[in-house]
């Protein structure tokens, strides 16, 4: 996998690049930890596009199997994109949206300006 480092606010953040394999398994969450740690990142941004629609649909557990590997192994993550789309659709993903974005380790933010919010915040 490749992606970009940047900081925001003094947290190093690793960006997974928009073209790519879908991720589908906590396997392949892990992956995208070690990654991650390579760089010395304390944050994965995943644009949301990498993800595909299965992702955003909680009864295939797949978004639930990923971003628990994130949550075990203390690395922070959040999902960039506009999401409307899919949280329009499901209540309970956009309860899960709403409570995940309360917490400090798993963000659905619509612009790296949203992103720059909630680093602050949970500093």
């Amino acid at each position: 996998m490749s992606g970009t480092c940047y900081e925001i606010h003094g947290v190093r953040i690793y960006e997974c690049e928009r073209d790519g394999a879908h991720p589908r398994s906590d396997g392949d969450a892990v992956e995208l930890v070690s990654e991650a740690w390579g760089h010395r990142a304390q944050l994965v941004v995943i644009p949301a596009e990498r993800l595909g629609d299965d992702f955003f649909d909680l009864k295939t557990r797949i978004a639930g199997e990923i971003l628990q590997k994130f949550v075990t192994y203390h690395m922070r993550v959040a999902i960039l994109g506009d999401i409307s789309r899919y949280v329009a659709t499901s209540l309970a993903l956009r309860d899960f949206v709403y409570e995940s974005n309360r917490g400090r380790h798993i963000w659905f933010v619509e612009n790296i300006e949203e992103l720059g919010q909630l680093i602050l915040r949970a500093s």
